[in-house]
């Protein structure tokens, strides 16, 4: 969850956080914008449970 993707990509392949640092480079596949903070946390929960992996490969292999 950021306000500004491209800083926090550049972040994230600069080695700044310790759980993202081993899978350098990173790039975004995948992004959805919020109306506010509570509920962009709540969907960032969702989409790191089992159903919104489900749901984000689904939406993947519907593009391959």
């Amino acid at each position: 969850m950021t306000i500004d993707i491209n800083r926090r990509l550049k972040e994230h392949n600069a080695g700044k956080s310790k759980f993202t640092n081993a899978f350098k480079p990173w790039k975004i596949i995948y992004s959805e914008t919020a109306n506010s903070r509570k509920s962009a946390r709540g969907r960032e929960k969702y989409l790191k449970s089992a159903a919104g992996r489900r749901f984000l490969k689904n939406i993947f292999s519907l593009n391959d």
